[in-house]
């Protein structure tokens, strides 16, 4: 329990300061008034004021905000709400932009530190028939060596591979049991029948061995980019995934990532900077959202601005809107956290 809250606390403060900092530092360049920036939601536990503005230190650790001069009203100098268009989008998005820039420094962090690898070689133990890999000739007891030129060193370079794959042909070299090697193509499957996967096959590692990886700054910086794109078509296609209903919608609120965190943060550093940068994604995603009280739902005003031609949401329209929003935020939020503590008390795994 100690080590999932210390890991959650540092991962999400981690991720709130760099969102906030987006909307501070555009709001600053921008010209814009910032009355408070805060860590966590109120009751205050402290603040300090430097010029014009608060940093406060708050109760709730679930956020942060960034409380701008008139972020809804025009009239009020030095206000958000009195900038141009192009201004207010750049200060309303920053904070997302960081959220999404921020996995390339996590991820090629994550690539220098020492981490522990177990790899093998990759053995069919059963063929779907019918299935891509039946169609493909590939037969129990062979071993799967490469996948699109990429060494397969664990199931799980198999399996992240095909999933960044779905519908698109990949090349497999096998190894056949005769120990002929043959290059083979198949397509993994968006709607696989149940229980075949993606291209039909169980796989399991034999004679594992434990390495220990790292690498230097300049392997690792373009190995991260690397990494956050694929963590970005990883992310693109869970989501089409769960639409077409091949996958299971999860929905976990600040206990249930909690619990998750701590389990990452047992398994070593570096799954844990990656975890983060997963988060990161998904923080930023959420925020941009249409919804009121997210940066996603204020930034939808500013279409409507643009759309009516310059004509504005009376302030007080918007600011009922995003005060009624932000209410059924937090019900929201309270829902699913009451969700994830039942399922922990009945024993149930946030992943299936």
């Amino acid at each position: 329990m100690f080590v999932s809250i210390v890991a959650f606390l540092g991962v999400i403060i981690g991720l709130i300061i760099a969102h906030e900092l987006g909307h501070f530092v555009t709001a600053k360049i921008s010209r814009v008034a910032v009355d408070e920036v805060g860590l966590g939601f109120p009751p205050r536990l402290l603040s300090v004021k430097r010029g014009e503005t608060r940093y406060s230190l708050n109760a709730i650790p679930l956020g942060g905000f960034v409380k701008m001069v008139g972020e809804e009203d025009p009239k009020v100098p030095g206000s958000l709400a009195g900038k141009s268009t192009g201004s207010r989008l750049l200060v309303l998005g920053s904070g997302s932009m960081m959220n999404f820039l921020l996995p390339l420094l996590l991820l090629s962090v994550a690539f220098m530190v020492p981490r522990d690898v177990t790899v093998g070689q990759v053995l069919v133990a059963e063929v779907a028939p019918v299935s891509p890999a039946f169609q493909a000739r590939i037969e129990p007891g062979d071993r799967l060596l490469e996948i699109n030129g990429d060494l397969i060193r664990h199931v799980g370079d198999l399996q992240r591979d095909v999933q960044l794959n779905l519908g698109r042909e990949v090349t497999l070299l096998v190894k056949h049991e005769d120990d002929t090697i043959e290059e083979v193509r198949v397509i993994p499957r968006w709607r696989p029948p149940e229980g075949q996967g993606r291209i039909g096959v169980i796989v399991r590692t034999i004679s594992p061995t434990t390495v220990r990886e790292y690498y230097p700054f300049w392997q690792a910086i373009p190995m991260g980019v690397a990494e956050c794109i694929e963590v970005f078509t990883l992310f693109k296609n869970g989501i089409i995934s769960m639409i077409i209903g091949t996958e299971r919608a999860i929905v976990a609120g600040p206990v249930a990532i909690a619990q998750l965190t701590g389990e990452v943060a047992k398994a070593g550093f570096s799954p844990l900077l990656e975890f983060a940068a997963f988060l990161s994604i998904n923080l930023a995603i959420i925020n941009l959202l249409p919804l009121p009280a997210l940066d996603g739902g204020r930034i939808v005003f500013l279409f409507l601005e643009r759309v009516r031609r310059g004509k504005r949401v009376p302030p007080k329209i918007e600011g009922l809107i995003h005060m009624i929003g932000f209410a059924m935020l937090i019900a929201f939020l309270l829902a699913i956290t009451y969700q994830d503590i039942i399922r922990i008390i009945n024993g149930e795994s946030l992943i299936p």
